[in-house]
């Protein structure tokens, strides 16, 4: 017996399809989890194990195998526990088997079954849009998810509830987007006295859209005129409204489902490295290679 769940695996704010497929075999009770997981994809096999039985429930006595396809796609992040857990219900017969058809799941498992919140819900909600598919996402993830447009989103609090909707004695109703921020207030260019060419090549800047550089001894104002180039731009359209709050998503930055049309502001120091800009490591060395390469 074997059942599919569809999750989303995150490529920075991209979110690419991943099949949870699980099958029941004969042998020895053992949980056998394989597909190119990191650490904390390996650890569901435990989350999941705990939260069926913080429900009353018991796996299964043979063999489970549960892979994530494409096996060569590099999995990161506890968002698995979910869909996993979906797909061994469906194979179980707990759920039935079509009800998680025309479905992407993302979430992360407590001991007791509580669906907890993870990152990355937006690009998820927005991929699973463009396959064609809804969500299914945590509660506390709902708001944010719901801003995906047209996506279906589906926030459960736990495991019981996600199993009472689709026996159909408990329905969870689609979730509302969060509140829109203005942002707080950027400092402006009334609060610098003189300084008329740097100012003048601002709102150039800010403008056309151009590129500016600044170049002048310590203490001149370089960094004060930057921080005021945010008061002088428009709020953010929607794309990049759209754009920018999906960085913050799978970043975790998005609190309540709460949104910001205010322009991100960032002041890394002029001696800052590449490492520091963007991120260490093999996987971030890979990115930039093949960016430029392109």
């Amino acid at each position: 017996m074997s059942a599919r769940v569809v999750t989303l695996a995150f490529r920075g704010v991209e979110a690419v399809r991943v099949d949870v497929q699980v099958q029941f075999t004969r042998g020895e009770q053992k949980f056998f989890l394989v597909g190119m997981g990191d650490k904390a994809v390996s650890e569901s096999r435990e989350r999941v194990r705990g939260a069926f039985q913080g429900m009353g429930l018991a796996l299964p006595s043979r063999r489970i195998i549960a892979n994530l396809a494409p096996a060569d796609l590099p999995k990161e992040g506890s968002h698995y526990d979910l869909p996993i857990a979906l797909a061994i219900m469906a194979g179980m017969g707990i759920i039935p088997p079509d009800a998680l058809e025309g479905w992407a799941a993302v979430g992360e498992l407590a001991l007791d079954g509580r669906i907890t919140p993870v990152a990355g819900a937006l690009p998820a909600a927005v991929a699973a849009g463009g396959l064609g598919l809804g969500l299914i996402c945590p509660e506390a993830c709902g708001p944010e998810a719901a801003w995906a447009g047209e996506t279906r989103v589906l926030a459960a609090p736990s495991l019981i509830a996600l199993v009472n909707h689709f026996r159909g004695t408990q329905i969870l109703s689609q979730p509302q987007a969060g509140d829109m921020l203005d942002g707080e207030r950027v400092p402006d260019l009334r609060d610098v006295k003189g300084q008329e060419n740097a100012k003048r090549a601002l709102e150039i800047a800010a403008a056309g859209g151009h590129n500016l550089c600044f170049v002048g001894p310590p203490g001149s104002g370089k960094s004060m005129m930057a921080a005021r180039l945010p008061g002088l731009l428009p709020p953010l359209t929607p794309g990049e409204l759209l754009e920018t709050s999906m960085i913050h998503s799978v970043a975790g930055l998005i609190a309540r489902g709460q949104l910001s049309r205010a322009r991100p502001f960032r002041t890394p120091h002029h001696s800052a490295s590449m490492a520091a800009l963007t991120g260490g490591g093999v996987k971030t060395q890979q990115a930039m290679r093949r960016g430029n390469s392109r």
